[in-house]
């Protein structure tokens, strides 16, 4: 039983004849009875009175489920044209806390224009996003790192810096300028969770020979900023984690020359992955966002 036997079904007992159920359909009579027939044998029912085409008790009961199959055809129909219109659709992120910071003005942007899209930021070690992403968890991951997998596509989308902040009673909060040498003097209050620029900064001292005071660590980059707020120490931090801080003055910035390093983040998704109506569109958000603003943001699909 197929939709095709339904909706000839459906209409011989609507139109209550054979030949009129054909020319609704554009089909023969022949050919609209051999459908009937081939139902009636496959159901092992006699469904409709051949000479008004009246439906029968079987009938009556099989045209009652042959409508609401028919209208989930409709609906799926319409729900897919719901889709590519972006009236409907869900967008599966994945970031951790500090991407996602990245990802509130896009979102923002992204939203504005498609409001009836669902999204959904799952909050991902950064070593785990490119897995998500491969095993469908979510089609978009945002990393700060170019991923080794050649079966993932990154996208070269925000430069951020490496800052070093501190309250702006701290002894050094005027000095617009330090060295690495005189933050071997500092305490220093780190992220608990390894980083490829983590490691970077503690190469650093130790190429110079220079302490690196880590005597706090805390588990997410806001109890960092508020701990650091307090007056306990300096941080290391990438600067789009604390641009409001340092745009309200509860948090001062100073230049580190030894340690002036780049933080590039990208958009990762799966090579060849037939991408939803909703992810294709926020890619074309993000690229027409990095248009408008400029530096820090960008759009570059890097070549695999």
């Amino acid at each position: 039983m197929d939709l095709f036997q339904l909706e000839t079904f459906v209409a011989v007992a609507e139109e209550r004849s054979f030949s009129r159920a054909a020319a609704r359909l554009h089909r023969t009579q022949p050919a609209v009875s051999q459908v009937i027939a081939k139902l009636e044998a496959e159901l092992g029912e006699t469904l409709l009175e051949r000479s008004a085409g009246q439906p029968t008790d079987a009938g009556k009961v099989l045209l009652e489920y042959a409508h609401k199959m028919l209208n989930l055809r409709k609906d799926a129909g319409a729900a897919l044209v719901d889709l590519r219109s972006l009236h409907r659709g869900r967008l599966d992120l994945a970031a951790n806390e500090y991407t996602c910071l990245y990802l509130l003005p896009v979102l923002d942007a992204f939203r504005r224009e498609h409001p009836r899209i669902k999204v959904a930021v799952q909050r991902t070690l950064a070593s785990r996003i490119a897995d998500e992403v491969q095993s469908h968890s979510v089609e978009i991951g945002v990393v700060s790192f170019r991923p080794a997998d050649p079966q993932v596509v990154s996208t070269l989308v925000y430069t951020d810096e490496l800052v070093c902040v501190m309250s702006p009673g701290h002894a050094l909060a005027k000095a617009g300028k330090v060295t690495v040498a005189r933050l071997g003097k500092e305490t220093f209050v780190a992220h608990n969770v390894p980083s490829p620029l983590r490691q970077k900064v503690i190469e650093t001292f130790a190429r110079r020979k220079i302490p690196l005071q880590m005597e706090v660590e805390l588990p997410s980059l806001e109890a960092i900023k508020r701990f650091v707020q307090r007056g306990n120490g300096v941080a290391l931090v990438p600067r789009l984690t604390v641009e409001g801080e340092l745009e309200s003055g509860t948090l001062v910035a100073v230049e580190v020359p030894e340690l002036q390093m780049e933080r590039k983040l990208r958009l990762v998704h799966r090579r060849g992955a037939a991408l939803s109506h909703a992810a294709r569109e926020f890619l074309r958000v993000v690229q027409a966002h990095a248009v408008e603003h400029g530096k820090p943001f960008s759009f570059v699909v890097e070549k695999g």
